[in-house]
């Protein structure tokens, strides 16, 4: 949630005329990312195995995307970018772990 959070507030400071295309973009991928976790925990156990979770990560690299597009037309500082980019990778790491651990449990079943 706190990742939604800082794309919001650095996309708000994007030209107007990107409302309709990066910004919104990237508030989409950002919103999509903790929405299918949660979507995955709900399902828990029924024949998703972990499909939300797939497509959580499949966001996520949406946004690296998008964050480095926006870096690339100097919409984003350095700085700015680092620190969001890095946000990203600990949460790719995390969910990479996450997807490990249920396809483990489940070979274990």
């Amino acid at each position: 949630m706190i990742l939604v959070t800082k794309i919001y507030n650095e996309t708000k400071n994007f030209r107007q005329e990107e409302i309709y295309s990066l910004t919104s973009q990237m508030r989409r991928a950002s919103i999509s990312i903790p929405s299918n976790i949660v979507e995955e925990n709900e399902r828990e156990g029924k024949n998703d195995d972990i499909k939300f979770l797939n497509i959580a990560v499949s966001s996520l690299f949406e946004l690296q995307t998008q964050i480095e597009i926006g870096k690339n037309l100097n919409f984003i500082s350095e700085n700015n970018f680092n620190s969001i980019y890095e946000d990203t990778r600990e949460l790719e790491r995390m969910l990479s772990g996450f997807i490990r651990t249920i396809k483990t449990s489940k070979l274990n079943f």
